[in-house]
């Protein structure tokens, strides 16, 4: 099996697949071979893919989005790995799909869960703000870059964001200081490394092979590097990497719990603690203010799907 998984490792690489859909095509992978008692995909076709993402559906009831993913994987094996064309797969059961509304927290309750940060994490508080201010996504917020940020027009460049796509969007003035205190303590530990010999940062694709000084320049480290410095398996030099989504993603369960313990949520609150629910909130507060600059100024230089921001309005303010 592990040499199909570098197998298909590679396929995935040579055509710019990202780290996470390898990792996750790869372990349905595994996950099709054991289903049918480890038996090789090439001895198997059709009537196999079929039973595999009927079972998904069936009887561990995943999701439509989570079938589809399977379906995806198990495609991308058999055409671009084991050169294989997969013909009609029968009465596919599909999971159901759902529609769901997006959750969206108020001013308030967003300004609740910012408090807590504020006076106990500053970091996450900033990283938070942003995800809510500037419309982010966490694994965007964590992966910014010095050269990303440009404070004096007011603004930050998302690079590789979903779908591999970059865009600009505004930061907002108020967190303005909190950046630059940031990027001071960001830059006194990349000093230090550089002091002791390290102060490389990974960079993305072959950029390194065209600037090889790059990785120690200040302009390409993290905005938020992590505590620890990390070990290249492959060159064994080391650098850091920014934080860890986990670390924002406890900091806020963890705050919302003690809050939950002193009495002092609401159950909607609580019911969302993910850091993406900041996120949705910037359009809920955006829907206060006058529609025009919402729908034209934000949505233009923030591209993300319109379409998809067009039914996300109309079920916000239906629910109204």
């Amino acid at each position: 099996m592990s040499a199909l998984i570098d197998q298909m490792a590679s396929a995935l690489r040579a055509r710019h697949y990202s780290r996470r859909t390898e990792q996750a095509y790869c372990r349905w992978v595994r996950r099709y071979i054991r289903h049918h008692g480890l038996r090789h995909p090439a001895e198997m076709g059709e009537p196999e893919i079929n039973a595999f993402l009927t079972h998904l559906a069936t009887t561990e009831r995943v999701s439509a989005s989570t079938q589809t993913q399977a379906l995806s994987a198990l495609l991308f094996l058999y055409r671009h790995v084991l050169h294989r064309q997969v013909g009609d797969l029968g009465q596919l059961i599909r999971a159901r799909t759902q529609t769901r509304l997006p959750v969206v927290l108020s001013r308030d309750e967003v300004r609740a869960v910012l408090g807590e940060l504020h006076r106990d994490d500053r970091v996450c508080w900033l990283i938070a703000s942003l995800l809510y201010g500037a419309g982010l996504r966490l694994s965007e917020c964590l992966g910014l870059r010095v050269l990303d940020l440009d404070l004096a027009r007011g603004e930050l460049v998302v690079r590789s964001g979903k779908g591999g796509k970059d865009r600009a969007t505004p930061l907002p003035r108020a967190l303005s200081p909190a950046l630059r205190e940031q990027l001071r303590r960001a830059k006194l530990i990349h000093e230090r490394d550089l002091a002791a010999g390290w102060g490389a940062v990974q960079l993305p694709a072959a950029l390194e092979r065209k600037y090889p000084r790059a990785p120690w320049e200040w302009r390409w480290q993290w905005v938020f590097p992590q505590q620890r410095r990390w070990t290249d398996a492959r060159t064994g030099r080391q650098g850091r990497h920014h934080m860890h989504p986990t670390i924002v993603q406890r900091a806020v369960s963890g705050h919302l719990k003690y809050g939950q313990a002193r009495g002092q949520r609401q159950p909607r609150l609580l019911a969302q603690r993910r850091p993406r629910a900041r996120r949705c909130g910037l359009a809920g507060s955006c829907l206060d203010s006058p529609r025009g600059y919402f729908l034209g100024g934000r949505c233009k230089r923030n591209p993300h799907d319109q379409n998809a921001n067009r039914v996300f309005h109309q079920h916000e303010l239906a629910s109204d």
